[in-house]
């Protein structure tokens, strides 16, 4: 996989190795080895073509997209061709020195990222993020001062927001504030879901009805509110098998499912695989 230059702030040992951008010009990687990832990324591709494997789905890369990738998911490149661009990566640790009024907008993008895991940008978008990527990179590389860390955080914050921006216009047909409630309802799911399973216990909490939540979920994403639920018992489910070697009966029950049997139904719906055939699978894969 491509090397990015890590930062490493000395004055904050918990953000080492936790955030890195870098310019591409060549390919994003040696081989097209599956790998999963325990950080966030964003790839932006200016210009170059291949094809990007994540959680077994394949993604053209063309010109002028960007592909959003979580923690935790397995992905594989193979860009055989030349590539321009910027990739972006940070971990949970560095996004908590992001102010909180962008955490909606990262819980968008990175919670459920299959329904926009590549977004096609216009050459008006396209632009605005090439030049804050060019300006993270710029700071990036300044020689590291006492708050470093801090100024990069709130770039990384413009960046999220816009991003968060282009993907819900993306999906035309809704309003300013049907988006601004979709992404509390995703915040809110990112928060609760370990509590909760029931899409009315969200539309309570939100202080709409049922079939309110679930019309704003169809307009804004084109999902069901349920799904949403779903997409993030799904990614917290593959990551506590990926990572840990915590018994399928008690992710069960750290996820507030009634039974393992409830649990394993559940992902084998959602994924194909039991969860011990999906440990079993990417055992072998590195990190």
């Amino acid at each position: 996989m491509h090397t990015a230059h890590i930062l490493n702030i000395d004055i904050n040992p918990a953000l080492k190795d936790s955030f890195s951008v870098e310019d591409v010009n060549g390919q994003l990687s040696e081989d097209n080895t599956q790998r999963r990832i325990s950080f966030n990324e964003l790839i932006l591709v200016k210009d170059g073509y291949g094809t990007i494997l994540i959680d077994g789905g394949t993604y053209n890369i063309t010109p002028h997209s960007l592909f959003v990738i979580s923690k935790g998911q397995i992905y594989a490149v193979n860009d055989k061709h030349h590539l321009e661009g910027y990739v972006l990566q940070f971990g949970d640790c560095f996004w908590e020195k992001a102010p909180a009024s962008a955490s909606n907008c990262k819980a968008v993008l990175f919670n459920d990222p299959s329904g926009h895991q590549q977004m096609q940008l216009n050459e008006q978008d396209e632009a605005m993020l090439l030049n804050l990527m060019t300006t993270i990179l710029d700071e990036f590389r300044e020689p590291d001062y006492v708050n470093k860390a801090d100024a990069l955080a709130a770039y990384l914050k413009i960046l999220m927001i816009k991003v968060a921006n282009i993907n819900s216009l993306l999906h035309t047909g809704h309003s300013t504030n049907d988006n601004k409630l979709y992404r509390q309802y995703v915040e809110l799911v990112s928060k609760e879901y370990r509590n909760t399973h029931e899409v009315t216990d969200y539309a309570e909490k939100l202080g709409i009805s049922y079939r309110q939540l679930a019309d704003l979920c169809k307009r804004c994403s084109g999902k069901r509110a349920k799904d949403i639920i779903n997409g993030q018992l799904v990614a917290e489910a593959k990551r506590m098998l990926q990572f840990s070697s915590t018994p399928v009966k008690e992710i069960s029950y750290l996820l507030n499912f009634a039974t393992p049997y409830q649990f394993s139904n559940f992902f084998k719906k959602e994924t194909q695989f039991s969860p011990n055939e999906y440990r079993t699978q990417f055992v072998k894969i590195g990190i």
